[in-house]
């Protein structure tokens, strides 16, 4: 057996079997016979998601072999990528073709199949995820057939799979609608939360991606507002020193030296964060939008995060606010607030409508429970959305009352995968035992 944990050490797992194909061929002859041993198959990337849904308790697939573009129209901006590839690869092949992706989050750690599986996005209002800019996919269903799917061609497959957690067959491809290279405009500055939040709606619109961090004992916000420009606008990236300073030594290094004494010295977590609160500096730069909408995130933390109807974010905020202070254990980790527009991928956190993403944080060794549970608790009036990658304790039942398409997507799982070959202990609680 081979040891694995995730990035945030939140879930572990020994499987019997490590498979490294390095073709299509070799994925399906795995696939095939764990299926006709009625054994189970997991594909993994690169452990970035919270949740055990890629922990293998049988067979492991690792796709790191089955990385880079495999084809490119420069005509059209559309791309074949090979599933193994991480977003940062990714980025810079595009780059070297000048293309680029429509929108990103904040980490490039994750493998693309990986990132889509889950339902990663980043920010904007007029945006969606990274799902919705896939045009198709190529999978290796349960009885090791290789099936294509788009909008043409079987439709409610490439419905369900754009956002399939890994239970309807192992993606050896995804074809990706880029776009030509664009420059960001980056303003990143401290601004009162109080000010934020009454002009957050306005600020969501007039932004091409707009996103904010509130540290729960301070008084102001860190804002991000990215918009974007023609790729011959002038660039201003912000220099190596300032980068240092700014991203590695602050948000990195010193920010990592606080956390670890609040979890030495709990009774300083508020003093401590309202600090990190007031140091946050302004900056403005331009550059690449890969580059600007990628930031280096070393400290380590466990993350919850929830898509909730755009129109409940004042009250979701409110009731948060008021929770944090009533937690037995103090709050490390700032929030993070995004804005998604709606897209019509069954199981995507934004399905059918414009949403906005609330993610709470704890750093690694903290408690987490209740302030996990209690924010829980909150977006669950709202009817909010976990997101698939992220800690979360809903079940099948939960889940179906959240997305209208649920029973929908079981019915081409079941059909794609009878015997239940991708599933795990995760895929048993949120789509329901086989």
């Amino acid at each position: 057996m081979t040891p694995w944990s995730n990035w945030a050490g939140t879930a572990k797992a020994s499987p019997q079997r490590v498979h490294q194909p390095r073709s299509t061929t070799e994925v399906a002859d795995v696939v095939r016979g764990v299926t006709e041993a009625g054994r189970r198959v997991r594909p993994r990337g690169s452990g970035h998601s919270f949740t055990a849904i890629a922990a293998a308790e049988s067979d492991a697939l690792d796709l790191r072999h089955l990385t880079g573009i495999e084809q490119a129209d420069l005509a059209t901006h559309r791309v074949t990528v090979r599933a193994g590839t991480t977003l940062k690869q990714l980025n810079a092949e595009l780059d070297a073709l000048g293309l680029a992706m429509t929108n990103l989050g904040d980490i490039d750690a994750q493998t693309l199949a990986g990132a889509i599986s889950t339902g990663t996005h980043g920010t904007g209002a007029r945006f969606g995820g990274i799902s919705t800019q896939i045009t198709a996919l190529q999978l290796v269903i349960a009885d090791g057939t290789v099936v294509t799917c788009s909008a043409d061609e079987r439709p409610d497959l490439f419905n369900a799979a754009r956002v399939g957690l890994g239970a309807l067959g192992v993606i050896i491809s995804v074809t990706l609608q880029c776009e030509p290279s664009f420059v960001l405009s980056a303003q990143e500055r401290p601004e009162p939360l109080e000010q934020v939040l009454e002009g957050f709606d306005e600020f969501a619109a007039t932004n091409d991606h707009f996103e904010f961090y509130w540290f729960p004992y301070g008084k102001n916000a860190l804002v991000k507002r990215n918009n974007r420009l023609p790729l011959d606008a002038e660039r201003k990236p912000l220099s190596r020193l300032k980068q240092f300073v700014d991203y590695e030594l602050t948000e990195n290094i010193a920010f990592g030296g606080i956390c670890r004494l609040g979890r030495t010295v709990p009774k300083l977590v508020q003093t401590l964060g309202g600090f990190a609160a007031q140091v946050l500096s302004a900056r403005e730069y331009s550059d690449l939008s890969h580059r600007v909408f990628v930031t280096h995130r070393g400290v380590r933390f466990v993350e919850s995060e929830y898509a909730i109807p755009r129109e409940s974010l004042h009250h979701v905020l409110a009731e948060l606010r008021a929770l944090v202070p009533r937690l037995e254990n103090p709050v490390m980790f700032p929030v993070e607030v995004r804005v998604a527009a709606a897209d019509d991928i069954w199981l995507s956190t934004a399905n059918g409508r414009d949403s906005a993403y609330i993610a709470i944080h704890q750093f690694v060794g903290m408690p987490y429970r209740e302030y996990f549970d209690g924010f829980a608790a909150i977006v669950a009036e709202v009817g909010g959305r976990p997101h698939w990658g992220k800690m979360h304790d809903l079940d099948a039942a939960a889940l179906r009352a959240r997305y209208p398409r649920f029973d929908d997507f079981l019915a081409v799982r079941k059909e794609n995968d009878p015997s239940g070959t991708f599933t795990n202990t995760y895929l048993d609680r949120v789509l329901g035992g086989r």
